[in-house]
């Protein structure tokens, strides 16, 4: 979330010297052998189901078996188990959409769309956020042990794609018996996701809500996510890969890198609201390079925040991801072929001040539905939030929502009561 904390700790308007140096070795004492040097990346509370006998086929040819899947779920599946709706998480996100994460202590990231009564209603239906393959939260990933050679597998991890992170998915979602879902939904890489899930699996997919997303990773943003991989390969503390088994952490590396990327999700609006010029807890410029500004202080406080909760590699493998994804190279350059007689009933949502992912790219994802005959709505939102508005409290997008899975339920004959507690 990007709203500026209201308590400001210690570290804000520190250096960014004493900020990313704030004791490593606090982990160092944590982490007393290879087992628990990825236990902050590997151990949640989420359910977990493991695929032991289950090749995972990867774009890149290689396979992983076996492979985890952790994730989170909410309310009830019901008799004929056609009540589900699956949120995809962002490139930082987790599983934790409605429920408090077990390293931060905070409350869901979209609680604001989940829960009793919320738009994603858990009171109807039975809601699944999955951690994806790559990820640092209990999936199968690079912080993971590798069941070849029993150590972390660091850069022995095969380079995945969105694609594969929704093939795994489509294992957890034939494991729980669920044919067709009746909507999925994500912003940002979530709805990279599910423009994923609706283009490869339309048939088992009766709704689709991609938020401030795109169908192909911009040159733009490609030259973003480098600029933060350099920073945490040129950390000396990455050791090429193998930090977890040198009981090291990169995390002035991976810390920059979340710098960087943070000042993507905002608008210029944003910033200038929420920080303007103003000067961090002093009266006059020190003519030196302590966090003199208060927005310099914000983004010192968002990256040493981050590195507590993410794995340095996963940031490399899913930034990697994000990039190869391409609908529109999958279809010879026609967007159009990826939805080819979709059957999906689709609500496009992005905001007028997202440069990350703008609102011409949802008019492209508009247009190729539309040249398919599409059941398509598009809500393009007056917003200065930024591409994190999708994460935030915004009536119209909220309201957008709720109106479209209400309708959509309708004309799935989906009751309005709540679900009979059915095992699965």
């Amino acid at each position: 979330m990007t709203s500026h904390p209201k308590n400001r700790d210690q570290l804000i308007g520190q250096s960014e010297e004493e900020v990313l140096n704030k004791d490593t070795s606090a982990d160092l004492k944590r982490n007393k052998s290879s087992d628990e040097a990825i236990y902050r990346h590997a151990i949640t509370k989420s359910e977990t189901k493991t695929f032991e006998n289950t090749e995972l086929k990867l774009e890149s040819g290689a396979t992983l078996s076996p492979f985890t899947i952790a994730y989170e779920s909410y309310g009830t599946l019901n008799a004929d188990k056609t009540n589900a709706i699956l949120v995809c998480h962002a490139l930082t996100g987790d599983q934790y959409a409605a429920s408090k994460h077990p390293v931060t202590g905070k409350e869901g990231w979209w609680e604001i769309l989940v829960g009793p009564g919320k738009p994603i209603d858990t009171d109807k239906y039975f809601v699944l956020c999955t951690n994806v393959i790559g990820g640092c939260m209990g999936s199968t990933g690079p912080a993971s042990i590798n069941p070849k050679t029993g150590n972390v597998y660091g850069l022995d991890f095969p380079v995945i794609t969105i694609g594969d992170m929704v093939n795994a998915q489509v294992h957890l979602i034939d494991s729980l018996g669920i044919d067709q879902l009746f909507s999925v939904i994500g912003g940002s890489m979530g709805g990279m996701q599910v423009l994923q899930w609706a283009s490869k699996y339309s048939e088992r997919v009766f709704s689709a809500i991609p938020i401030a997303t795109a169908a192909r990773h911009s040159s733009q943003n490609i030259a973003f996510h480098e600029v933060g991989r350099q920073a945490v390969m040129a950390d000396p503390e990455w050791k090429s890969g193998r930090y977890l088994e040198e009981k090291t952490n990169p995390r002035k590396g991976l810390a920059v890198a979340r710098m960087a990327a943070h000042i993507t999700y905002l608008s210029d609006e944003a910033l200038h609201s929420k920080f303007g010029r103003n000067l961090q807890e002093r009266e006059k410029i020190t003519f030196g390079f302590d966090a003199d500004f208060q927005v310099e202080s914000y983004l010192r406080h968002q990256g040493f925040r981050f590195v507590d909760r993410f794995d340095a590699n996963s940031y490399l493998y899913i930034t990697r991801a994000m990039d190869y994804f391409d609908l529109f190279a999958e279809h010879d350059g026609i967007l159009a072929g990826a939805f080819k007689d979709t059957k999906t009933r689709f609500c496009v949502v992005s905001f007028t001040s997202d440069w990350l992912f703008p609102s011409r790219a949802s008019r492209q994802i508009v247009h190729a539905l539309t040249a398919n005959a599409a059941n398509v709505s598009f809500v393009d939102i007056a917003s200065e939030k930024g591409h994190d508005a999708f994460l935030l409290d915004e009536p119209e997008m909220i309201s957008a929502i709720r109106g479209f899975i209400s309708a959509g339920a309708k004309q799935k004959g989906l009751s309005a009561s709540a679900p009979k507690k059915v095992s699965s």
